[in-house]
């Protein structure tokens, strides 16, 4: 327990910092895009009169350093800004879209995992039979397949044909309840983790061929104990440990991904925020977007840091 809190310690330390660090890119980035803040905001047709006034008011002929400072001191306050004309606060947008992607995003975690240890637990156990083929053959092909080719295949198989099974985009309303929002979200979320779950599934077979070819499981088969009882107790969470550590590397993906998958469903998520604010060129949005998306991945991965060291009890005493 000790350990653990160290750990927190150690990570929650060092959050102000990579806060910080990705405030610093994300607000360089938008500054070195093209195009003209002031034009997008009041359109092409507005005077030089109106955009030099929109600029002074907005700080934007300030030097860098005082933008970022004064961007910086916004975010202290939870103040995100508002959106180009019409002017809505991107906070509110955000905390609007967020849950709806983070849904997605548990979804895409929830499925690849199942596949991943129900293919890769089952290709180590019958390794070079037919069953870890197919095993090879399911995960070779899922890596290959990006996500949103997946997501438009899946809704010419299950929305558009003959029998439609799902709705090809959207997110079901309040009063259909967990059924049709589940109904709404089956598609966009297996075009979301099962191209996730082929890595995993790699890995989970090669963790649990080096676990079952240790010699503690030979020695506890041959005092008598049941193999399926070693597997389950001892194997299994022996091999989630690297399992558990490439799934939160790859959760950054899931994040990205979902964006992108949001616009293939047009679900009302973060991934419209962010083409909105790219196609309007609203700085503020799309830092919004993009910070929150960052400061996400950076706290899930703590969690996976503690989730490591639960799993494996051995270093807790380095």
């Amino acid at each position: 327990m000790v350990t653990i809190l160290r750990l927190l310690g150690r990570r929650l330390a060092a959050l102000p910092l990579m806060i910080l660090g990705i405030t610093l890119l994300v607000f360089l980035v938008l500054q070195a895009a093209p195009g003209d803040q002031a034009s997008s905001a009041l359109g092409d047709g507005a005077s030089e009169e109106a955009k030099e006034q929109y600029r002074q008011e907005n700080g934007l002929n300030d030097p860098l350093v005082l933008q970022y400072f004064s961007f910086l001191g916004k975010l202290l306050q939870f103040d995100l800004g508002v959106t180009t004309p019409p002017a809505k606060s991107v906070a509110s947008m955000i905390g609007s879209a967020f849950p709806l992607t983070l849904q997605l995003t548990f979804l895409g975690v929830l499925i690849a995992i199942v596949l991943s240890l129900t293919f890769g637990i089952l290709g180590a156990l019958y390794r070079d039979k037919w069953q870890d083929q197919l095993v090879r053959v399911f995960s070779i092909a899922a890596i290959a397949t990006p996500s949103f080719w997946l997501g438009i295949l899946l809704i010419q198989w299950f929305a558009l044909g003959a029998t439609p099974m799902f709705p090809s985009g959207g997110i079901a309303t309040p009063e259909s309840g967990f059924g049709g929002w589940l109904n709404s979200m089956a598609l966009p979320a297996l075009a979301l983790g099962i191209p996730v779950s082929a890595s995993l599934i790699r890995v989970v077979r090669t963790s649990m061929v080096e676990e079952l070819d240790r010699d503690y499981v030979r020695t506890a088969i041959g005092n008598g104990v049941p193999y399926r009882e070693v597997v389950s107790k001892n194997v299994l969470r022996n091999a989630l440990v690297t399992p558990v550590t490439v799934l939160g590397l790859r959760v950054g993906y899931l994040l990205g991904g979902a964006v992108v998958i949001e616009m293939i469903f047009a679900l009302p998520g973060m991934g419209q925020l962010i083409l909105n604010g790219i196609t309007n060129l609203d700085v503020n949005l799309v830092q919004g977007v993009v910070l929150t998306i960052s400061i996400t991945f950076v706290l899930v991965n703590i969690v996976v840091d503690l989730l490591y060291l639960l799993i494996n009890p051995r270093i807790r005493t380095v």
